[in-house]
């Protein structure tokens, strides 16, 4: 696999960015969090009601779940998703994002590839947990087959530049990085996001994902656009 920054040439990240960094532009990124995630959760409230029907209807309660993530600084979170597996899917042995993993519900598989559950994740964004674009929003501990070789993030090379800003809804990593490389290759689009970011990158990715969720390809396993 190449780099990441020869594999994103041509494509967002080579476009002029305008300054993103120092005080003025993380007032700014907040700013833009804040009113964003506002009208999203106005926006989308109807289609609340809609997604808590279907989960309530195929499989009962909870509509929702509070998962452990490690956000900026590597302070935990508590990470507001609408559920996407069966009740207690914890209690199986099942590696993490497996591919057509069992304990996946119908209305969760449709959920996962527009991500349409991490939209409660709004409220996150409101508190200051997250922002909308920034490195993702990973489990402290690791459970799945990378704990072969580590058992924490904090171990994977990049984590401290990379949990300098808060997590994000979408990001680079999000968009281009192939679903099943490493963490460690991923970490590398995160590390490239730190460097780059930008009020004018950040709406570029916003975009695109609007764009993924459209086409439905947040769980494929190839290229998402």
């Amino acid at each position: 696999m190449g780099s990441p920054e020869s594999s994103l040439n041509g494509s967002v990240i080579s476009a002029t960015v305008l300054p993103g960094n120092g005080v003025a532009g993380a007032l700014l990124k907040r700013l833009l969090d804040v009113l964003l995630s506002l009208v999203g959760l106005i926006l989308s409230a109807p289609i609340w009601v809609a997604i808590s029907a279907a989960i309530w209807l195929e499989s009962g309660a909870p509509i929702l779940i509070f998962q452990e993530r490690s956000g900026r600084g590597g302070k935990p979170f508590k990470s507001i998703k609408f559920r996407s597996m069966i009740r207690n899917a914890d209690q199986f042995n099942f590696v993490e994002d497996l591919e057509d993993d069992p304990r996946v519900t119908r209305v969760g598989r449709l959920l996962r590839k527009t991500a349409l559950d991490e939209l409660p994740q709004l409220l996150n964004i409101l508190r200051g947990d997250m922002s909308f674009v920034g490195p993702r929003a990973l489990y402290p501990v690791i459970e799945d087959k990378e704990k072969i070789r580590y058992r924490r993030i904090e171990e994977i090379p990049g984590f401290t530049t990379r949990s300098s800003v808060r997590p994000g809804l979408t990001g680079l990593a999000q968009v281009y990085a192939p679903r099943d490389v490493p963490r460690r290759h991923k970490f590398r689009y995160d590390l490239i996001y730190v460097k780059k970011q930008s009020l004018w990158l950040d709406l570029k990715l916003i975009a695109l994902s609007f764009w993924i969720t459209f086409t439905g390809k947040w769980e494929s396993r190839e290229r998402k656009l």
